[in-house]
């Protein structure tokens, strides 16, 4: 990474997070401490980033700086080249930083999975980052990396292999392992809280054009997993997956942005695959009921709160053990306008959503670093591309094959 007259090459913001933490120590095995890529650490109290600086070996700068305060936010983004935040939930703690990065026109990117708020700040600083140059790129973890990226490579084999784009994906989780932080169920549960305080929010979840540019969200009916159903792509009975409601979401913005190169008839969607036959079957229904189970709950103000004493708080997560057993598979299936079928298989080697989304994020920020693109609020599609892809392979554990 080049150096230019900013202090920072990178500031992690909220490196005392429980992903912070990690994403600390694979910047201290990736990039060291005084190699060619200077960074620092950043959040609101100072013994606890000491503490995060000792564990990880993180001997870099130390940035004290709420996520509230403008002014110091300001400050520090004027000071680097890219932030990586790992603050959330975003819609409480992120748009600040967001406005601050903006204006001071450099690059950013989070591990978000809440589509309404990514919305809101697409909407409000968008144009702001164009003029500013500022890049900012949401979503760069297990939200929504292995998908988006996973349908830029299907799609880019399948116009090598068929002269031709897909206009039909459909991803299935064929297996997985990991565990759930309080971060992550407490970026759920605010985003339950403000559906309760603000309906309308409703239509902006449920659209699968949520993220596209503004005058361009609505299109063809998308597929939306939410009873059990085969799919013969697939070959498995399929369930919904929690995460597709953010994930199709992103691929739906980078096709946009990319000028609709996959047809204004591109569908694409996610489940859970359960396998085939009755057991298929009978584990689609299982997994349907218990999520179906979970969300309304989670709907329901006074249970919600009864959740929130039961489940992981904010700075837990899987222990390190659990994060270096942990992996996923991801099969994509795509159909071309001629007929032509396409499987590829996206995997990686730790926790989805702590152990690999570390990796992904870092190497996010240093792919985003080297990139051409101009100002504004990108997907990790469009603004990383096959350098990410390369990187991914190389560095964070992921692999990407045809099968």
């Amino acid at each position: 990474m080049s150096r230019n007259s900013r202090a920072h090459d990178i500031i992690v913001f909220g490196a005392t997070s429980f992903v912070g933490q990690i994403l600390c120590d694979y910047l201290v095995e990736r990039h060291g401490t005084d190699g060619d890529v200077s960074w620092a650490i950043a959040g609101r109290n100072r013994n606890k980033l000491e503490d995060v600086a000792v564990r990880t070996g993180a001997d870099v700068p130390q940035i004290v700086v709420d996520a509230d305060d403008a002014d110091g936010l300001a400050k520090m983004c004027a000071s680097t080249r890219v932030v990586i935040s790992t603050v959330g939930p975003y819609a409480l703690y992120g748009s600040k930083l967001v406005a601050a990065v903006a204006e001071a026109g450099i690059d950013y990117v989070d591990l978000t999975g809440e589509p309404q708020w990514m919305q809101r700040m697409i909407d409000r600083y968008h144009e702001r980052a164009i003029e500013t140059g500022a890049r900012i790129v949401h979503a760069c973890g297990f939200d929504s990396v292995p998908s988006d990226m996973g349908v830029w490579f299907l799609q880019a084999e399948a116009q090598r292999r068929f002269g031709q784009p897909c206009n039909s994906v459909r991803m299935g989780v064929k297996a997985a392992n990991g565990g759930a932080s309080g971060g992550t169920i407490a970026s759920m549960m605010n985003m339950m809280e403000e559906v309760s305080a603000d309906p309308s929010l409703r239509k902006v979840l449920a659209n699968p054009y949520a993220l596209a540019p503004t005058g361009e969200r609505s299109g063809i009916d998308q597929p939306n997993v939410v009873l059990p159903d085969f799919d013969e792509g697939l070959d498995s009975w399929t369930a919904p997956f929690v995460m597709a409601a953010t994930n199709t979401r992103v691929v739906f913005r980078s096709h946009a942005l990319l000028g609709m190169p996959w047809g204004e008839d591109f569908t694409y969607g996610e489940s859970m695959m359960t396998g085939d036959g009755l057991g298929g079957r009978a584990k689609a229904l299982g997994v349907g009921a218990a999520m179906g189970g979970f969300m309304g709950v989670a709907s329901l103000g006074p249970l919600r709160s009864l959740l929130g004493k039961v489940l992981p708080e904010p700075g837990e997560g899987p222990s390190p053990e659990k994060q270096e057993a942990g992996f996923y598979d991801l099969r994509f299936h795509g159909v071309t306008p001629d007929g032509d079928e396409i499987m590829v298989k996206v995997t990686g080697d730790r926790d989805p959503g702590y152990g690999s989304t570390s990796k992904i994020l870092a190497e996010a920020a240093t792919t985003l670093a080297e990139s051409d693109v101009a100002g504004g609020f990108w997907t990790p599609a469009t603004a990383l591309g096959d350098p990410f892809v390369e990187a991914l392979v190389n560095h964070a554990g992921l692999t990407f094959d045809v099968l």
